[in-house]
This record gives structure tokens, sequence and C-alpha cells, in this order.
């Protein structure tokens, strides 16, 4: 019996495949496909020939929401509202995000302003009814919607949050006349206070709905033809998995569906080798991902942007920079060179795929530099290629003509770190952290190239690699467990609560989290809660989530704890009175997770030395040893300046390091100057 976890990114899709019997572990990778990415999952889980019917688990990380939403292709989304609320999506907030920009103008609404219905309906902000629902409102609007072609529907109502029934009414009558339709009531996809982002995150997850309910039913689809009969299961952004059916009905949940996979990982291999303070570093074909765990515990936010849209699910706080292997270095007016945004993706990739690809990215760098290898396999299916790499850096040398390639390729490097380092300060030192108090963990097929010299920029001493990092965040949605996020708004001053009525709403929010997990057939033994509160001090405008380690003594207790949380994610704290806004529960169903096998001690780091290349670090050409790190036993070193190759990744050991290997086959480096 096997289980499967697959993470699908902009370059490569990744596969991990566990065998319960010989509880071994298979890593494979294959060229994600953008017109067809389900032919990419299958062809990374085994070349697309082999059965799936002894297959128990399948878990599959997607970025197929957040694509459709980046390249605007997701479906047509109307909305219903409460009369006088039809522009609060045009409104928006009225805050400037560019300061200095008086031309700066605000995104355009997600829903066009003439396919927004208001409708005669109120509620208070306790929930009772100031105004009934006018059903003859909701039927007239069913039936001009008849005359459309199928699309996407957002029912979003005032104070819904508080009392969800004008919209659970509402929804029920356009669902009966309006088949085909993706329906979404914003009670449902976030039962939470603040009209705009509570509007705005339902809108958005129509607009994504049907693209990743029709990605999802055809990958079912296709799996079930080659014999798996169990439950699909999608990696989601808080950083468990959910029923692709689930997934279906809020796949704005699945945002940061990919990068959620490889924190859970980092943290999984974190506990494995008591390592509890950790910097996660993913970096892949199109971005970077950085996220910060203390304590072994992932931050979660619900203050979360898609480019200038709030998205108000709650998500791992993963801060995300757009540079990654196939980053394009480019020259702006200023005859300054940049790297990324833009990606060369999987089609055509960077210039050194040779699929004609033209434009100078990361990896064609690393290529001329000598880190990476003409005749290293990234994917099992081909290798990087020289002259049209070279060529591609001899566009960056024409606007530099005193450069020659190597230097301009070393300066693509430099600003392609940079921008990482950059990345990991807004996730440590400008909240607090002093990052050499971590580790910094590398992966992504393109993480251990460039770990060590970030790291070097913080004085950290310590880079873990994991075993096949390329495929580090398929592992992570493999070891996931089922995961459901529950929120109620409960506005109230603390020193007016007591803690009996808190405890009574979190248990009440706690059963209806354990039915919904026994509904889809998690024993109860095996179901955990842990409570949270959004608390601010009174005349803050926005809360922080404060977990709660454990039911508070007193309300004084709770008090403390938010101090606290104010101050390590701040810097200070007040006297003043203190809110509570919301109530959280997030239900965690335990899953079956594979073993990580131990790494072999037998044989001889000889056999392992593939020769030397010339590698140039620091403006220097030094001759770095070449490894096959699959050959490398357990407690095996390596001194810099070194090579270590590997399916789906390299690890770069610069001059000054050392490279030990653990007892999971896991790279230790550790600076030596």
């Amino acid at each position: 019996m096997r289980m499967i976890g697959v993470d699908v990114g902009g370059t490569f899709t990744d596969a991990v495949i566990y065998d319960r019997e010989s509880g071994q572990l298979q890593w494979s990778k294959a060229s994600t496909t953008p017109a067809q990415p389900a032919d990419g999952v299958l062809a990374a889980i085994d070349g697309g020939d082999a059965g799936l019917a002894d297959v128990v688990r399948f878990v599959h990380g997607t970025t197929i929401g957040t694509n459709a939403f980046l390249e605007r292709k997701g479906t047509p989304v109307w909305m219903v509202t409460t009369e006088g609320f039809g522009d609060t999506l045009e409104i928006a907030r009225t805050n400037r995000t560019v300061l200095y920009d008086i031309t700066t103008l605000k995104a355009p609404p997600l829903v066009d302003r003439r396919k927004v219905f208001e409708v005669k309906e109120r509620l208070y902000a306790d929930g009772s009814v100031a105004q009934a629902l006018d059903t003859r409102r909701i039927a007239t609007i069913a039936e001009r919607l008849k005359q459309k072609e199928p699309a996407a529907l957002a029912v979003c109502f005032l104070h819904s949050y508080a009392q969800p029934r004008h919209e659970a009414e509402a929804v029920d009558m356009l669902r009966a006349a309006l088949p085909g339709w993706f329906i979404s009531a914003s009670a449902d996809v976030l039962p939470e206070m603040r009209e705009y982002e509570r509007f705005n995150t339902t809108a958005l997850n129509c607009y994504i709905g049907p693209v990743t309910a029709g990605y999802l039913e055809a990958l079912a689809g296709k799996l079930g033809a080659r014999g798996y009969q169990a439950s699909v299961f999608i990696m989601i952004s808080s950083g468990g998995i959910v029923t692709a059916e689930r997934a279906s009905r809020y796949p704005v949940q699945t945002v940061l569906s990919g990068p959620a996979g490889g924190v859970a990982a980092a943290q999984h291999f974190g506990g494995l080798l008591g390592l509890e303070n950790l910097i996660t570093y993913d970096m892949g074909g199109t971005s970077t991902d950085v996220c910060l765990i203390r304590d072994l515990r992932a931050p979660v936010t619900t203050d979360q942007y898609i480019e200038e849209y709030p998205v108000r699910t709650p998500q791992i706080d993963i801060h995300t920079v757009g540079a990654g292997g196939g980053s394009i270095a480019w020259v702006d007016s200023g005859d300054i060179l940049k790297v990324g945004p833009k990606s060369a993706g999987a089609n055509p990739g960077p210039a050194s795929y040779g699929r004609g690809g033209k434009e100078p990215t990361v990896t064609d760098a690393n290529l001329l530099l000598g880190r990476l290898s003409d005749d290293l396999k990234l994917a099992q299916s081909f290798a990087l290629q020289r002259p049209p790499a070279e060529a591609a850096i001899e566009r960056v040398t024409e606007r530099f003509p005193d450069l020659d390639p190597l230097e301009a390729a070393e300066g693509v490097i430099k600003i392609a770190i940079a921008r990482m380092v950059s990345a990991i300060k807004e996730i440590s030192v400008s909240r607090g952290y002093d990052p050499r108090d971590f580790v910094l963990v590398a992966y992504g097929g393109a993480g251990p190239l460039h770990a060590a010299l970030i790291a070097q920029e913080f004085d950290m001493t310590h880079v873990l690699v994991p075993p096949s990092p390329g495929n580090f965040s398929a592992f992570g949605a493999l070891i996931s467990d089922v995961r459901h996020e529950h929120v109620r708004t409960h506005v109230a001053d603390l020193s007016e609560t007591e803690t009996a009525t808190l405890e009574t709403r979190f248990a009440e929010i706690e059963t209806r989290a354990v039915a919904d997990m026994e509904a889809e057939g998690i024993a109860r033994q095996n179901i955990t809660t842990s409570r949270s509160t959004g608390m601010r001090y009174v005349g803050q405008s926005w809360d922080l989530i404060v977990p709660l380690p454990r039911k508070p003594g007193s309300i004084g207790e709770l008090g403390q704890w938010f101090h606290g949380q104010h101050q390590r994610r701040f810097g200070y704290q007040m006297d003043g009175g203190i809110e509570i806004v919301s109530l959280r529960v997030s239900a965690t169903g335990e899953v079956e997770k594979p073993q990580m096998p131990r790494w072999s001690e037998d044989g001889d780091p000889e056999d392992a030395f593939k020769g030397r290349r010339l590698v140039k670090f620091e403006g220097k050409m030094h001759e770095a040893a070449v490894y096959d790190r699959d050959l490398l036993p357990k407690d095996a070193q390596v001194r810099g300046a070194a090579i270590i190759e590997e399916m789906g990744s390299v690890t770069v050991v610069p001059p000054h390091w050392t490279a030990e290997v653990g007892a999971y086959g896991e790279l230790h480096l550790r600076s030596t100057s």
C-alpha cells in the first residue's frame, strides 16, 4: 500500500511516494504542464503508466486557483448584497498604497459594479432582524441571471457573520434556480466583521471557484481511471489538508497551498532533529517563500493580500518575493541590472533548458559559474545546455561591456540573493528576531544553491538541507493532518468578560468543528482542537491572533497573553483597555504519516566523489570537489568549496563551510570562518 504527495510548482511538479510495507520514500519530478496541470501530476507520480489501486491517500499542493487569479483567467462574478452596500468593493479602503504618488489608482473591484444587485434586508450587529429579506427580489434576480451564461455568484449581506439566516435563504433560492452556477455565501467563506474584507474574500472565492473545482474534478477522474479509489486531499494555506470536495467549495483557502506544504515539512523535520527555531527558505523556479518558525510553531495570520486584494482566511505567515531559478535578469531604463519578478516559468524555461528561452535567468548564471553542471539532469529527463545560457548572459554584457560573462553571471546571483535576504529581514529583523538564533532550512530546487551565501549575509552558522529538497513541499503535503478553521465574531471588552462565557462560546464552535470532521470520516479519537482569539487594544482598528496554550485561569491571564504577543510582534505594549474581536478554533484530524527512513552508514565518501571543476566565488575561481549526494554515507563530511549533486537540486558548499550528512540523510552546512 502506498501514499502519494504532489506539489505543482511554476517550473516542476514534484511527487513523493511512500511504500508502507518497505518504509521507503521515492522522489520524482516532471515538468509542469500549465495547459493541463493534471498531466504533469500524473507524469510526476510514475511516468503516467502505473496503476493507483494500491494507493490509500493522495495529497496535492496546488496553485491552480492562485494562478487563475494572477493571470486573470477566473470566472466572471456577480454579487447580491444588502441595499445601500453595492459600492463596497468599489470604495474598498481609502488608504493610499503608494504614499507619494498622487496619480495612484486603486485596483479595480473583482465584481463589476454593473453586476451587483442590491436587496432589501437588514440585520443588526447582534444578528437580530431589522428588515426581513425581500424574497421576491431574490426571485427576480434569479430570473435575470437565467438569461446569462453560468458564472459565479457571491451573496454578501450586512452582519451575516452574526446571523447567516438571510444569506442561507437567498443561497437556497438561487441554487435551486441557477443550476451550473458557482454560488458562495460570505458567512460560509469568512464569518467575520468588516464588510469590505469579507465581501472581497467571498468574491475571490467565486472568481477562482469554477476553475479550481473543474481542475479537481478532472484530476479525480484521471486518478480514478487509473484505479485510485480513496479521497483526494488538497493542501490549504493554514498548513493542513482538506478533501477535494471542501477545497472546491472554498478554493480561497488554497491560495498558499504549495508553500504551506514546505513549512509543514520543516516543522515535522525540525521536530525529528530537535531543532525548534527555524527560518524556512523555499526557492523554486518562479519565486522564493520564507517563513519564521519559533518553538516549532508556524505563525498564522489573516492579514494577507494577493496583489492589492485582501484575503482574510487563515494562512501561514509566509513572505514571498519574485526571485526563483527561472527569474529573468534585465536592465531598466537607468541601466541598473535587476532580477525578477518576471520568470521564464516552465515554458520555455531558462535558456539553458534548450526549449527556446532567450532571456538570462538565475539558473543560466549558476551554470556559467560552475555551480550547476551541464551533465546533471534536473528532472530525470533533460540536462542543462551551456551554449544557450552563454548566449543569454551575453545580453547582459551587451549593456555592460566592462563585464565579462562570469562577472555578469555573478552579478545576477548577487542581486537575486539581495532580494531573498530582504525577504528574510522582513520576517525576522523587522519583527525583533535575530536570524543568528535560527537554523536556515533550505529547500526547493534552487534553495540549497544559494542557502550558505544567504546565511553569510546574516552571520548564520547553520544551514539545514533536508533529503530531496526539490520535493520537500510535496513531502509536507503527505505528512500534514486534516485541518479545518472555524471563527466566530465576538466583540467584547475584556474587563467585562467572564471566562465561563468564553468557555461556552468556544465549546459551541468546537462541537461544530468536530461534527464536520466526523462527517468526513475521521474518527473522534483522532480529532483534536486548539483555540485562539483575535484581540486588540481599545481604539485599534485591527486585531492580533493570540494562541491559547490552555484554558485561561482568569481574564487577567488572557490579557497577559495578549500583551506578550503584542510585545513580540510590534515591540511594545500598552496600558489601555483590551477588546476581544473573534474566537477561533482549529480542528485537526490526525492521519497516518510516513516514517522518515534512516540514512545508511555503509559506504565510503570517496565512492560519492565525481571529480572536480572550477567554480567562481566572490570573484575568485576555486577548484571545487563534486559529490553524488545519494552515495554519501551518514556522518560523511565535505569541506568547501564543494558541490553536492542529486536529482532535482544541487547544494553549494562555499569556501570556509563544511557539510555533514545527518541521521536521515539531511545535510548540515556549518560555517568555519
